[in-house]
C-alpha cells in the first residue's frame, strides 16, 4: 500500500553555518563595533548574547535572515525568555524545535480521520505516517496537512507506492 511519512526535521549542518554567518555578520557591522554580540550552538540550542534588549533584538533579526536564505523555516525556532547576565549584558536562548510534538501528531491524525479520505493515520514516535489505497489520496492528503498546519514546519518524507 502507498505511504508517506510527515515528519519536522531540520538540518543541523544548516543551522550551524546560518549560526556561523550571522556571527561574521555581527562582527563587521558598524552598529556592533566594541560590543560583545554574538550566537553560540550548543546542539539544538542556540544562545543570543548582546549588550543590551535593542542589540540583542538585532542578532535575532540577523539569525532569523540567515536561517530562511539557507531554507530553514524560522516557526521551528521557540526563543526563550531575556536574562540578564552582568551590568548591561543580556542573553537569550533559543531552541530549534525538532520532531512532531504529540499534540500536533493527534491534531493530524484527527483532521485525516474528520476528513473521510480513505487514509490511515498512525502516530509513530515523532512521525505520523500516512497510509492508503491510491497514490491520488495520499496527495490529497498532503494537501489536507499543509492547508491545516500553518504555525509549525513540516515536511513529507518516504512516499512510497
Amino acid at each position: 500500500m502507498p505511504s508517506f511519512d510527515i515528519v519536522s526535521e531540520v538540518d543541523k549542518q544548516e543551522v550551524k553555518n546560518a549560526v556561523e554567518q550571522a556571527n561574521k555578520e555581527v562582527s563587521t557591522r558598524f552598529d556592533f563595533k566594541g560590543s560583545d554580540a554574538r550566537v553560540e550552538q550548543a546542539d539544538y540550542v542556540l544562545t543570543l548574547f548582546a549588550d543590551d534588549e535593542f542589540k540583542l533584538d538585532q542578532v535575532q533579526e540577523v539569525l532569523n535572515n540567515k536561517l530562511i536564505k539557507r531554507n530553514i523555516d524560522i516557526k521551528c525556532l521557540e526563543p526563550g525568555k531575556m536574562e540578564k547576565i552582568t551590568g548591561n549584558k543580556v542573553k537569550r536562548a533559543v531552541t530549534v524545535k525538532t520532531g512532531l510534538e504529540s499534540d500536533l501528531a493527534k491534531k493530524i491524525v484527527k483532521d485525516l480521520k474528520e476528513s473521510k479520505m480513505k487514509v490511515q493515520a498512525s502516530i509513530q514516535g515523532d512521525v505520523v505516517r500516512v497510509t492508503g489505497t491510491k497514490r491520488d489520496i495520499l496527495q490529497e492528503a498532503i494537501a489536507l496537512v499543509r492547508k491545516q498546519v500553518t504555525d509549525f514546519p513540516v515536511q513529507f518524507q518516504n512516499f512510497r507506492d
